[in-house]
């Protein structure tokens, strides 16, 4: 009789244990079940969106970057690629933004959004352009990447802005090369500043430091005290001097120079 009963005990137990198992797998199935709802990200690029608005910029990037994943194939796919580079661009992460904008050009070469994703990837590199004297590579592939945008682009509504961009970009590298050589002028290392002047002549031509790199030159060759070749020069390049100011400083260093060899001839 005992043994009856215990077995019976035991069947029943093991029924409850098998029900609890199927009840606790059922339950899991559910809560791991996805959301066809949300199936394509469309709830996240909503969100996304109003977040953005908010400038929530961080949290607008982990919504928009889980519609991105899951909708990249709907119709507003490249809308929710195209603003999550915005999140990145308006936070201020330039370079992560830029990867963004690249990567949805990649992808999406027929969007809508091109040409402004192009022409950001050009704002981007302008803000990490750094100040002169610290390296230029930003600041040249900034110059590139405008130039390529103008070339596909020419009549865009930013054609404007992107060239005062670029002549705020050329005018820095004409700093960076006419401040180089000055500083190797206060070297008293004429041949290397003359250099980094011609540097400025030939390719920043169009900054404001193009006068002061060829009134420079002059004077490097003064400081060698090769009076004639800074004549020829000044001669040459005249047209060049439009400042009178500038122009009767070149010819004084010149001057200056003939006054001093003659004084040592004596």
């Amino acid at each position: 009789m005992k043994k009856t009963l215990i077995k019976v005990i035991i069947k029943q137990v093991i029924a409850a244990l098998l029900i609890l198992s199927v009840a606790m797998f059922s339950f899991q199935c559910a809560s791991n079940k996805p959301d066809i709802g949300n199936f394509d990200g469309k709830d996240n690029y909503e969100k996304g969106l109003k977040l953005l608005k908010k400038k929530r910029y961080l949290r607008a990037q982990e919504e928009l970057n889980q519609a991105v994943i899951s909708g990249a194939h709907t119709e507003w796919g490249d809308t929710a690629a195209f603003y999550l580079s915005e999140a990145y661009y308006l936070n201020k992460e330039y370079l992560l933004a830029i990867s963004e904008y690249e990567r949805m050009i990649r992808r999406m070469p027929f969007t809508t959004f091109m040409e402004r994703a192009r022409y950001r990837i050009c704002e981007c590199y302008q803000a990490e352009s750094p100040v002169y004297y610290h390296d230029q590579t930003y600041t040249l592939k900034a110059i590139d990447e405008i130039q390529e945008f103008l070339d596909d682009f020419p009549d865009s509504e930013f054609r404007a802005d992107a060239l005062a961009m670029n002549r705020q970009l050329r005018e820095k590298l004409g700093r960076k090369a006419y401040e180089t050589g000055i500083l190797y002028l206060k070297m008293d290392e004429p041949e290397p500043a003359r250099m980094a002047f011609q540097e400025v002549v030939n390719n920043y031509y169009d900054t404001n430091y193009n006068e002061l790199a060829h009134l420079e030159i002059v004077h490097s060759f003064c400081i060698n005290n090769d009076v004639e070749s800074a004549q020829t020069y000044l001669e040459e390049e005249f047209s060049v001097f439009k400042s009178e100011t500038i122009r009767k400083k070149a010819e004084n260093y010149i001057a200056d120079t003939k006054k001093t060899i003659q004084k040592r001839a004596k």
